[in-house]
């Protein structure tokens, strides 16, 4: 008789597990539609599953760490900056701690590949997070992350009812929407160890679209079953996802061209189409293509370093000007120009609507990017002009290009004994000035050509003006100055005009 039972029971399984897949899919569905909208409750009425649909657990990814090293950015002879951490990342999700590998002697981490991952309770809507930077010694070291003065680390709250999360970091702020600036505490001139560190936090969600059950059954009522990133309701160009995480209406729709609540002079449609590249609404963002002339039959080199490119994302960064170079990795920027021994003005339109604009006078990428053009001579060392209209060179908006020549800027590294990735990081970041409208006596400091040498009146009555736009500090100091230094100092950072390189109609 036992027998009998026990086959009945065998069966009975064999049966449902042969359409199990179809079964439960089907019941996770009448679920869906069926049950209380606000999840499922308990008998005393409070939230006791903020997603039915899957057992939750949430992630903090870590994508970039950057070492924001002031001494780097101070050019003098033979200054190689601080030296290179060691860093490693420790994650404490409700206590629970996780640790990264250690990345040996780097002080630029543009993809960690690393992420930590707990199962959380389904019934508590908060989860605690702590973000800590440290770095391998002899005795471990903990670099600042924070924008706190009496701390370097960071602690937030991650909602799995909303995915969202607030605390020392949260959608608006001034370094961005997962990222951490320790230069945001007050020590930005000094040896505080600042870093910036890129994160994420995300739950799994049943339909993959990142917006969590609660939201989309009580707020959006949206199918949380079905995979809604991708859509645009309202019919405003930007899709569900980007909305949503931003904090916009997804069903309302939004002028969303005219749309710039950080002032950069990107619209929150350019916006999204460079959120591949982590451009933030909230918070400024510069991004330049750059195009370089290929090598000449005598070697003649027009290349520029890798560190040269960092030093320009460390001065921006810390500054929460975040600083994005096409040089071939966002789709545009890396084409080849051919060899010139020694390039004209009248060259440069030619350059500028073949590799930059590829002869599309629409392009969009006009209205967001600054163009680098990197070639082997010119008569002298970095040009800034419109690149429609290459002789518009003085104080004239729509100046959004700028010629660097190699030529000069190797001369220039060995006549005054400087680092040669120093020398282009300060030239370039002098002619992008010209492109906030930084130029010739706006302030009287800039382009002066009475600042050179010490035997000129203009070299001691600028003094104070440190700044890259100063002829005195251009291979010196590279940075824009906060008009802090005394008389006759200027603030760069705080006069930036964003909107200086649009186009205009002539």
């Amino acid at each position: 008789m036992k027998k009998v039972y026990l086959l009945i029971v065998v069966g009975i399984f064999l049966i449902s597990n042969t359409n199990v897949d179809g079964f439960f899919t089907k019941n996770i569905m009448n679920n869906v539609h069926n049950s209380n909208p606000i999840g499922t409750r308990s008998d005393e009425g409070n939230i006791d599953d903020f997603d039915p649909l899957v057992d939750v657990s949430v992630t903090v990814e870590i994508k970039m760490i950057r070492f924001l090293a002031i001494n780097e950015l101070q050019t003098f002879p033979k200054n190689e900056g601080n030296s290179s951490p060691n860093f490693y990342v420790k994650v404490y999700i409700n206590n629970v701690e996780f640790t990264s590998p250690v990345w040996n002697d780097t002080k630029y981490i543009t993809d960690s590949d690393w992420n930590a991952t707990l199962n959380v309770p389904d019934d508590v809507e908060n989860v605690t997070i702590t973000i800590q930077l440290w770095s391998h010694e002899t005795e471990d070291i903990l670099y600042d992350i924070s924008g706190d003065l009496e701390s370097y680390d960071v602690t937030l709250l991650y909602s799995i009812k909303t995915g969202y999360w607030t605390g020392d970091d949260s959608r608006g702020d001034v370094s961005g929407y997962g990222r951490l600036c320790g230069c945001d505490d007050g020590t930005i001139y000094e040896n505080d160890r600042d870093c910036e560190l890129w994160f994420d936090i995300t739950q799994n969600d049943y339909d993959g679209d990142h917006i969590p059950y609660w939201i989309e059954v009580n707020t959006l009522g949206t199918d949380p079953t079905v995979d809604d990133s991708a859509l645009d309701p309202d019919n405003d160009s930007i899709p569900t996802y980007w909305e949503y995480k931003w904090g916009y209406q997804l069903l309302t729709w939004n002028d969303f061209e005219n749309i710039d609540p950080d002032n950069d002079s990107i619209n929150n449609i350019e916006e999204f189409l460079t959120s591949q590249w982590f451009s933030d609404p909230f918070r400024k963002d510069v991004f330049v293509e750059m195009d370089i002339m290929t090598e000449g039959p005598l070697r003649q080199n027009s290349s520029i370093s890798s560190h040269s490119k960092e030093l320009l994302r460390t001065a921006f960064n810390r500054r929460n000007i975040v600083f994005h170079l096409d040089d071939g990795c966002m789709g545009g920027g890396g084409e080849i120009i051919p060899f010139d021994r020694k390039t004209n003005i009248n060259e440069f339109r030619t350059i500028y609507s073949t590799y930059f604009l590829n002869n599309d006078i629409e392009n969009w990428r006009r209205g967001v990017f600054r163009y680098a053009m990197i070639i082997y001579h010119y008569a002298t060392s970095g040009f800034a002009c419109v690149g429609e209209y290459p002789r518009f060179y003085w104080h004239v908006r729509g100046i959004n290009t700028f010629v660097i020549s190699t030529k000069t800027m190797h001369e220039t590294s060995l006549k005054l004994f400087k680092q040669i990735d120093h020398v282009f990081a300060g030239v370039i970041m002098h002619e992008l000035g010209h492109t906030f409208g930084i130029d010739f006596m706006f302030p009287v400091g800039c382009d002066n050509t009475r600042t050179y040498r010490p035997l000129n009146l203009g070299f001691w009555l600028f003094a104070h003006y440190k700044s890259c736009m100063n002829y005195r500090y251009v291979y010196t100091i590279l940075d824009y100055s906060d008009g802090s230094h005394g008389l006759f100092d200027y603030d760069d950072w705080s006069n930036l005009d964003f909107t200086f390189f649009e186009k205009k109609t002539l």
